[in-house]
């Protein structure tokens, strides 16, 4: 099965083209969404969104025509799961959240159609929705998966990327009131690809979801998790591993708009860096609107820097409209190996290399162990161990 070839759109509404459409945000309340191309300028990397991403290697994802090219799609669903299509015309009609950068509004329209994979209500699969999206040419491709778990679902999916493209995409995850969904995407390209990604979460009342992104793979790499919430009691999870080495550029943004009173929101990344070149970026932004009362919020992000040449930008911002919080707050830190663990390690006759894998993997257990497959834990800490092997 193959993603929808993207086919050519209608034509953009017209905007007013003024300084002030394209001020600068003075509060992420302000962000722009818009499903017309036209309302997002040509990044030229001056901007606040864009300022850490290389846009010189990104040019071809941002121009405003279809490609006619697709992404092998290989899947294993359990019972009662289903994938079918929605055109983007329907799926703008659905209300759902409309793109918010140059990237994910050409991808959103020339995706060709709206790929959707539906998890009934109530339903409670065993084993996890497993998706993988294959390249092979290195070729441009636009795509856009909606993923809907109905009222009171509970399942986990397991969305991978491997191969050679250039591929932009828009994922939605619309969780029903009182679901429980676990999303895990990987990235796990070879090292030519681009990917750029937008991925909004919807958390319905009194629901559940953890979004958990592993990046390993990849030229340049940029994903921007969007959390909102369609009613009170909700908890969004955001959790990410990634690890960077010479040359690559791997950037994480997430934005969690608390606009629903008594919602919950925890936000926890760790990375490693290691080779020349090797650049991270964290960006992580909450908003706790006025009328968010009893909010509870946390972002935390950790860098480590294992060789000289590596760069980690990590940015946490909190916003808030309201007193009337439970509690609000943020932290980062980057660093380097700590030669004080690898000491005692060694002066217990583990040797250096094994020494350097254990605190490696020490590090980012607290965020894979949440992931909750098995499998997925596994090859991702094998992988890991192999990026380890080339320092």
């Amino acid at each position: 099965m193959s993603l929808l070839a993207d086919k050519t759109s209608r034509p953009a509404a017209p905007h007013a083209d003024s300084a002030a459409a394209f001020a600068p945000e003075q509060s992420r309340a302000e962000r722009t969404r818009s499903y017309a191309v036209a309302d997002f300028p040509l990044p030229t990397g001056r901007e606040e969104e864009w300022r850490f991403t290389p846009v010189d290697r990104l040019r071809a994802l941002f121009r405003d025509e279809p490609t006619g090219r697709c992404l092998d799609w290989q899947e294993s669903l359990p019972a009662g799961v289903t994938i079918t299509g929605m055109s983007v015309a329907d799926w703008q009609a659905s209300g759902a959240a409309a793109p918010a950068d140059r990237a994910a509004v050409v991808a959103a329209a020339h995706s060709g159609g709206v790929g959707v994979l539906d998890i009934p209500a109530e339903a409670c699969p065993t084993e996890p929705v497993k998706v993988t999206l294959v390249g092979d040419s290195g070729d441009l491709v636009h795509g856009h998966l909606l993923i809907r778990a109905g009222h009171h679902a509970k399942a986990t999916v397991v969305l991978g990327h491997r191969g050679r493209a250039a591929y932009s995409e828009v994922l939605t995850v619309v969780a029903g009131d009182g679901a429980d969904l676990t999303v895990v995407t990987l990235q796990e390209w070879d090292d030519t690809s681009i990917h750029l990604g937008q991925h909004d979460v919807v958390v319905g009342r009194d629901a559940s979801v953890k979004h958990i992104a592993v990046t390993l793979g990849g030229a340049v790499v940029r994903l921007n998790t969007n959390a909102s919430y369609a009613g009170p009691g909700g908890t969004f999870e955001g959790y990410g591993v990634y690890f960077a080495d010479a040359g690559q550029h791997l950037e994480h943004r997430l934005f969690v708009d608390h606009e629903a009173p008594h919602c919950r929101s925890n936000v926890e990344y760790k990375g490693a860096l290691q080779g020349d070149g090797a650049h991270t970026v964290w960006v992580g932004d909450v908003l706790i609107r006025a009328a968010a009362e009893g909010t509870q919020t946390y972002e935390l992000n950790r860098n480590l820097l294992l060789t000289d040449g590596a760069r980690a930008d990590s940015v946490p911002n909190l916003e808030i409209e309201t007193g009337e919080i439970a509690g609000a707050g943020h932290a980062s830190a980057t660093g380097r190996f700590d030669d004080e663990q690898l000491f005692y390690l060694q002066a217990r006759g583990i040797p250096e290399a094994e020494a350097r894998r254990l605190v490696v993997r020490g590090f980012f257990a607290s965020v894979v162990s949440r992931i909750g497959v098995p499998e997925v834990i596994g090859h991702l800490m094998a992988a890991i161990d192999e990026e380890l092997g080339a320092v």
